[in-house]
């Protein structure tokens, strides 16, 4: 499974005192016809006319979370005008030939090249700074052709944006998404947000737009490639949260923060930072 939600679990609370369609740029332009041409009865397809065609950039789909995260998706396109949870942003070609050598759609080698291409890609196209995307809910996602469609020769990859609703849901996309994180209207619409402390039985992260009452407000990062120890990641939030929790709270001597650590696992996966929230 690609990784698509956060997932940091640990956390403490503390009190101190002191995501309708897309428009504009984002929308796909026209196919390119070209006028027909005639051929004889006896001719044969010719290997352009019968391989896959990849897909659109900028083209808008209508998926789940379970179709979000399948390595290939087999869902058309639907007018980014209409409800959709999807948007291509890159389109690419795969590199599958490696020391003269031929390898497989779904090998290792070609699934680490998407996995940091996509990623990397994502980064320009909805902007912001590192800590805006890590706030927001929205995600990369990516996709290669079948191992049958890769047989006829297709050799693309295809790297959509997403927005979390929820844990394993996917929220609607609306507005313009290039640069929509370099907006402040951007950036709330899909903020980060909880139903309740992180830590406690009843918190779910959420989509801002929906019903919640904490907001991710800051990230702690980590420098280094290795796991600094729980004990490390655990005590690093204090400073940096509780300065969050304050800021949030406009001047007000009672207020609340909290601190999520990223684990072991998590640290192998990526997820090189802690988030500090606060009641909204």
């Amino acid at each position: 499974m690609k990784p698509l939600a956060v997932a940091l679990a640990s956390a403490v609370i503390m009190s101190g005192a002191v995501l309708a369609g897309c428009s504009g740029d984002d929308s796909p332009s026209e196919p390119s016809t070209s006028a027909p041409t005639s051929a004889t009865a006896s001719s044969s397809p010719s290997a352009a006319a019968t391989r896959p065609q990849p897909p659109r950039d900028r083209a808008c789909y209508r998926l789940d979370y379970t179709e979000a995260v399948a390595p290939t998706v087999d869902a058309a396109p639907v007018s980014c005008e209409r409800p959709h949870t999807s948007m291509t942003y890159a389109v690419g070609q795969l590199d599958t030939v490696v020391d003269g050598h031929l390898l497989a759609v779904d090998s290792a080698r070609v699934r680490t090249q998407v996995a940091a291409t996509c990623p990397e890609r994502f980064a320009a196209f909805v902007g912001g700074t590192t800590e805006d995307r890590r706030l927001s809910m929205l995600r990369p996602v990516w996709f290669t052709p079948t191992v049958d469609e890769s047989d006829a020769g297709a050799s693309w990859f295809r790297c959509d944006a997403v927005a979390l609703a929820a844990d394993e849901e996917l929220a609607p996309l609306t507005g313009r998404l290039q640069g929509v994180l370099g907006r402040e209207d951007g950036r709330n619409r899909y903020a980060m947000c909880g139903t309740a402390a992180p830590g406690t039985p009843t918190f779910e992260r959420v989509i801002c737009s929906a019903d919640h009452s904490w907001r991710a407000v800051a990230t702690v990062p980590f420098d280094g490639d290795r796991y600094p120890g729980v004990e490390k990641v655990r005590t690093a939030g204090d400073g940096p949260c509780k300065d969050a929790g304050a800021d949030a709270a406009n001047g007000e001597l009672d207020y609340k923060w909290g601190y999520e650590w990223p684990t072991a696992k998590q640290w192998a996966a990526g997820q090189h930072y802690g988030l500090c929230w606060a009641p909204d």
